[in-house]
């Protein structure tokens, strides 16, 4: 393995599927990570009490197992202690009057109880999720594959001589569609709406933002046929994987090393200086970092151009994670809830457009939307025998804080410890209020705001879990900026990935291996 190495700088999901498949290929890789661990948003730890395992941010594998990055490397993996714990039930919603919904990792299962919900939900998921299935290979080019190619030019083209031009032109359309007229329109039950709402939120939309209804449907239909998997041993597990397959090819993964800038000279990056003061060459430079950390720290002397696109680009909400060690198991409102995957606590499409607005808008939620993760029910080894885990994730929560909707917190612009576990107990007595016996198995709790994981991550900026906003003016062709090409940069062999890049966040590592196909892996 001679010649001069990929340098990657960040250890994420992006960072680690991109190192992976050049290793892979017999490629020098050296990955760098500023912190003490590999994996970004992939954390395990014993936060609460000693024998609970909490993934402190990234839980559930969803768009993991659907991605390409997946098919090809799922067996290495696996054979680097990879393995992944399931549930037939990957997500439910719990409205505050008790009623509840849940999705089954069967389609039949579901047209019956969303056709029992209100006649015609059922046939209508059929419809909705039947859609994705059968455009997948087009949607997930879309979604997926580097757009700015003549692989998409002639994608494009094979739609329009498919369709007509017209015809390609109604499906962009309906593509653009909000996820409240997509729920308000094709669903009845108040049940089935608010089951969906909450998803949206995942994507860093909300329900009036466009395309949130496509991208509803694509969860809908990802979730049914992959489920929302958890890693065996907690999501850490994963990276740890991801590092042995590396290392066992010959890559090197190093920790504890901080990446200060990128060497370059005229149209190339040649390689990078730590803080330390040590010089890496390289034959190319792969940076899995938000665009303020690669034109604001690591480049020296960007462009007015790249100045100006870094000023406007913009972060979206916050997240919030709180954890509970349990002394026992929870009793839920609604039947049927013990082995979900992932339960929203949330009334319907308007409560989450509230909860949503109010943190966009610099305000603590009044009411929250909630998301609940069970991950012992689907992993027993997460906890000792006979207790229970809680995940929760809220991803409305302001950056920098303007007040509070219901005017009970005090607070300042900061996230502060007295804000982080004010608000820690408005959701918990949300949370006390869905689940009867929870005063009496309560152990422990954890509480992570906002600023708190951008301490953990700096790609967290102010504790946007997406690496920027992903309204549709910093999406697709045009994340990070209007100009940007795929991964590219202004120097030939400096790339930049991640979540802040074309196909944006999540755990499917769409960037790192588009990259690394690209350089031949």
């Amino acid at each position: 393995m001679a010649g001069l190495p990929h340098i990657v700088i960040g250890s994420g999901i992006n960072a680690l599927v991109a190192a992976a498949l050049l290793a892979r290929k017999g490629r020098r890789v050296i990955v760098l990570e500023r912190e003490d661990r590999i994996g970004g948003c992939m954390m395990t730890d014993e936060i609460t009490q000693p024998g609970f395992h909490h993934d402190v941010m990234a839980a559930t594998f969803v768009l993991f197992l659907t991605s390409p990055a997946y098919a090809e490397l799922a067996e290495d993996l696996a054979r680097h202690g990879l393995e992944f714990c399931h549930t037939d039930t990957p997500t439910a919603v719990l409205r505050p009057d008790g009623s509840s919904a849940a999705l089954k990792m069967d389609r039949a299962t579901n047209v019956t109880a969303f056709n029992a919900f209100a006649a015609g939900d059922g046939d209508r998921h059929a419809a909705d999720v039947g859609s994705i299935e059968q455009d997948a290979e087009f949607l997930f080019a879309l979604l997926g594959q580097s757009l700015w190619s003549w692989p998409i030019v002639r994608l494009m083209l094979r739609q329009a001589r498919k369709r007509g031009l017209n015809g390609l032109k109604a499906w962009l359309g309906q593509a653009l569609q909000p996820a409240r007229s997509w729920l308000e329109e094709g669903y009845d039950s108040q049940q089935v709406q608010a089951l969906y709402a909450p998803w949206v939120l995942h994507t860093g939309l909300t329900p009036e933002s466009t395309y949130s209804g496509q991208m509803g449907r694509v969860i809908a239909f990802a979730l049914e046929a992959a489920g929302a998997p958890v890693v065996k041993g907690g999501s850490a597990r994963a990276a740890d994987a991801f590092r042995s397959l590396i290392e066992a090819f010959g890559g090197e993964v190093r920790t504890g090393v901080d990446v200060a800038r990128i060497l370059t000279d005229g149209d190339r990056a040649y390689g990078v200086e730590t803080a330390a003061g040590e010089r890496i060459d390289a034959t190319s430079v792969i940076a899995s970092v938000t665009p303020g950390q690669l034109y604001g720290r690591l480049l020296e002397n960007p462009t007015q151009e790249e100045q100006q696109a870094t000023r406007s680009f913009r972060h979206g909400r916050g997240n919030f994670q709180l954890h509970y060690a349990l002394d026992g198991q929870p009793e839920w409102n609604a039947d049927g809830l013990e082995n979900v995957a992932l339960i929203h606590l949330a009334d319907g499409i308007d409560s989450v457009s509230k909860s949503s607005n109010e943190a966009e808008r610099g305000l603590l939620p009044e009411t929250p939307t909630i998301c609940v993760g069970q991950p012992h029910r689907l992993d027993p080894s997460r906890c000792p025998d006979g207790k229970g885990i809680l995940w929760l994730q809220i991803p409305d929560a302001p950056r920098v804080i303007k007040g509070d909707a219901a005017g009970e917190i005090d607070t300042g612009p900061d996230w502060t410890e007295a804000t982080r576990e004010a608000f820690a107990d408005r959701l918990e007595s949300i949370l006390r209020q869905h689940i009867r016996n929870f005063d009496k198995i309560k152990l422990a709790r954890r509480a992570y705001s906002p600023a708190d994981l951008a301490a953990l991550n700096m790609n967290l900026v102010g504790g946007d879990p997406y690496g920027g906003a992903c309204s549709i003016d910093q999406f697709f062709v045009w994340r990070p900026f209007p100009q940007s090409v795929n991964n590219g940069t202004r120097f030939r062999n400096l790339h930049h990935i991640g979540a802040s890049t074309h196909p944006g966040p999540g755990l499917g590592g769409g960037s790192g291996y588009n990259l690394a196909k690209r350089l031949g892996a």
